[in-house]
Order: structure tokens, then C-alpha cells, then sequence
């Protein structure tokens, strides 16, 4: 296994923030460039947790992969359609430029957002348990985040970088490696 440049992005330190329409909070895990703000961002990963039913934030050019990480569920109305967002660890896709409105099946939920905009960047979102080989291209980014218990990325050049919940690793550029969890961690390849 070879690498290239990991860096590890724990949970507890991310400041929670308010989200674009005021209806929630998010903690940013990562995103493309590193200093763009909501309206420049080429893709980002955050956590987010929905205390109260209402809208999610609109935003133009922008596809989403949410996945419901704690919690029973959300009954959303996507652009008039509905869906029931209510299977943990299963990525779903939308626009987010689309309205949607959110009602909580049973409670707060836990939700691990993709976004990416359109034309500027791609994104393909899994979640994972046991073992599985990563590799990545130059021009790759992987991110790997530990949604349901510990998980380890390992690599050739040094020790294993554990992850704690909620923790991250971002490998950027040719990079080979293992990711080994008993709970669940989703990987994202993002270019």
C-alpha cells in the first residue's frame, strides 16, 4: 500500500454553525477550497442535526447525498414529492436547489451531508463495514468518516489513523490504503 497526504479531522473540533435559513445546525467536516464560504464551495461534507421540523436550506447548483446517521427518520417533500428518509447508513440523493420540507418521524435525527456544484465537481457516497481496499487517482480526494463506531485507515508509510465517532480522514491525491470498521463509516470520493 502506498499514500499519499491524509489528514485526520477529529469530531470534537468542529464548531457547530447555523445553518443558511436558521433552521438547524451543522458542524463542516470538510470542503473544496478549504476557505470557500457557502456560496463558493466546489463540494462539502457536514453533519447536521435536525432538531425541529421545517425547511432545508435552498441551494442553487448544488446536488446533495444525505444520509441518515442518528435518529428514526425524516419524512421529506421533495419539490412536491414525497420521501421517507427512515434506513440508517442508506445515501440519498437529491438537488438542493429543490424546495424541501422536512417533518421527523419520531425526534431529533442525525443527518451526513454531500454537497457538491454541479459542472464543478462529482461525488460518490458509500457506506461501509468490515474491510474494504481504497485507492485513489491524482486529482482524487477520499474522505472516510466513522458514522457508527471506531473505525482505522491504514496505510504503508506509518502507523493506522484511528477514528473515533464522527471523526474523518481526508486523503488527497494518489493514495492506497485500507479502512477497517466493525460499525459503519462512509467513504467519499469526491473529484
Amino acid at each position: 500500500m502506498n499514500g499519499g497526504d491524509v489528514r485526520v479531522l477529529r469530531a470534537g473540533d468542529r464548531p457547530a454553525t447555523v445553518w443558511k435559513n436558521g433552521g438547524g445546525v451543522t458542524r463542516e467536516i470538510a470542503a473544496w477550497p478549504a476557505d470557500a464560504d457557502m456560496d463558493s464551495f466546489r463540494w462539502r461534507v457536514s453533519l447536521a442535526e435536525v432538531a425541529a421540523d421545517g425547511p432545508f436550506s435552498a441551494f442553487p447548483g448544488i446536488d446533495r447525498t444525505l444520509t441518515l446517521a442518528e435518529g428514526a427518520g425524516m419524512d421529506l417533500v421533495v419539490a412536491g414529492v414525497h420521501r421517507l428518509v427512515a434506513e440508517r447508513f442508506a445515501p440519498q440523493d437529491f438537488a438542493g436547489d429543490e424546495p424541501t420540507d422536512c417533518r421527523l418521524v419520531s425526534g431529533p435525527v442525525v443527518n451526513f451531508n454531500v454537497m457538491y456544484r454541479r459542472g464543478a465537481a462529482t461525488a460518490e457516497t458509500a457506506v461501509v463495514r468490515g474491510r474494504l481496499t481504497l485507492a485513489a487517482e491524482p486529482g482524487e480526494t477520499l474522505l472516510v468518516v466513522a458514522l457508527d463506531g471506531p473505525a482505522t485507515l491504514e496505510a504503508a508509510w506509518g502507523p493506522g489513523h484511528a477514528l473515533g465517532p464522527y471523526d474523518a480522514a481526508l486523503a488527497r491525491g494518489a493514495f492506497t490504503g485500507r479502512l477497517r470498521t466493525d460499525g459503519r463509516a462512509a467513504v467519499v470520493r469526491l473529484r
